[in-house]
């Protein structure tokens, strides 16, 4: 059993990062949760007391203090500790950058427990939110806010655990491609890419060679042909207007970048689709025909 309040919100107006739900438990010794998956992130975070959280085969002992992530379905247990059962509080977000917001505090697939001095502010947080129920647009702008500081303050101090350089290179290579992928047609490039990932030019190569087999720069292109190849089968923008939207400032450098990839024009490839949806069409109407010619 635990003595919980809990604040569930059902809608939010925000996407990039949005709070779903939190609140503070006290726990009864033993008390536990799991093995089960949940839809959202989930940040917990120990004000007293010790347990113990189970995920991906590992096993972590959590103290006051300390705080551990649950990744969307990922399968996890928790458990309070049987002599010092834990008091705790929880904050569950979600968002299109949520990912990247984990990973500028350092936590990831790969590590899962951090550490922070502020509980008392990280508490006074929570109960601010736990106080603004009422969902008006005025207390969503508020608990947006709360949702940042909560961040922010995680940020000063938050010590994370020993990460190897494996698990730092991952790190890296999800910062880039989630960079990539959300910035690919402003015409970026690999010095910026690096920039925001916060190494190298150099290293950057090294880590995307080792861990995805190809460079930045062919992983960009790779991600803007493909978008290209939607945008030529789905809209009528112009040739100039594919390779805009896809990043090229120049539609010849993109012309000749989409004929590498698929061995024809940007214009060729169009009509070759069109004409094979036609086809396809055709020979779907010529199977209803001869199935309705059998009644």
């Amino acid at each position: 059993m635990e003595d919980a309040q809990v604040l569930q919100l059902t809608r939010s107006k925000f996407q990039d990062l949005y709070l779903c739900f939190c609140g503070v438990s006290e726990c009864e010794p033993c008390h536990s949760f799991g093995p089960a998956v949940r839809p959202s992130y989930i940040l917990h975070y120990v004000l007293s007391g010790k347990g113990i959280y189970r995920v991906n085969s590992r096993k972590y002992k959590i103290h006051k203090g300390q705080g551990f992530l649950i990744e969307p379905e990922a399968v996890t247990f928790y458990q309070a500790d049987e002599q010092e059962p834990w008091t705790y509080l929880w904050v569950g977000f979600a968002g299109t950058q949520a990912e990247m917001f984990l990973q500028d505090l350092g936590l990831n697939s790969s590590q899962h427990v951090f550490q922070s001095r502020y509980g008392d502010k990280l508490k006074r947080i929570v109960t601010d939110m736990l106080k603004n129920n009422t969902f008006s647009q005025t207390h969503q702008y508020y608990l947006q806010s709360l949702l940042y500081e909560f961040f922010a303050v995680l940020s000063r101090d938050a010590q994370m655990e020993t990460v190897t350089e494996e698990n730092r290179e991952s790190t890296y290579v999800k910062k880039a491609v989630n960079f990539i992928q959300n910035n690919y047609f402003r015409g970026i490039g690999i010095a910026e890419i690096a920039e925001h990932t916060g190494v190298s030019r150099s290293y950057l190569y090294k880590v995307f060679s080792k861990n995805l087999h190809i460079s930045p720069k062919e992983f960009l292109t790779r991600l803007r042909l493909v978008r290209s190849k939607e945008l030529l089968e789905l809209t009528e923008l112009s040739v100039e207007g594919v390779a805009m939207s896809c990043g090229y400032q120049d539609a010849l450098v993109f012309s000749k970048a989409f004929k590498q990839e698929t061995g024809m024009p940007p214009s060729h490839y169009r009509k070759m689709y069109h004409r094979k949806q036609q086809e396809k069409k055709m020979f779907e109407t010529q199977k209803l025909l001869e199935i309705m010619e059998t009644f």
